[in-house]
């Protein structure tokens, strides 16, 4: 499944079991955070109990996108799962470091 929104594109891509891959591409803004909210919501109802969101090609990560991301991780944690982001690129590795997630995160 793929959805396009100006300069982002969300791709729920692989299943692992319980576990879901989520690739994020482009501009993570508000608009974005959103759409990912919608998904990450639906992935978590559906009884994954790992999700892996790949941002090699994240070229900016907002606190919107930051919001969603750990509001996403509180809720996995909460039901006994685990989120974690895979290959961040330099951009969101800055801003999680900034942020001081990077620990809870990567």
């Amino acid at each position: 499944m793929t959805l396009r929104e100006q300069e982002f594109s969300f791709v729920l891509d692989e299943r692992f079991g319980a576990t879901r891959r989520l690739t994020l591409k482009g501009q993570v803004s508000a608009n974005a955070s959103v759409v990912i909210e919608d998904k990450l919501g639906d992935v978590i109802k559906w009884g994954c109990t790992r999700i892996v969101i790949n941002m090699r090609q994240v070229s900016l990560l907002t606190s919107a996108g930051i919001r969603v991301i750990l509001a996403a991780y509180k809720k996995m944690k909460k039901q006994g799962g685990e989120l974690k982001i895979e290959s961040p690129s330099e951009n969101v590795r800055n801003v999680i470091g900034m942020v001081a997630l990077d620990e809870l995160l990567l």
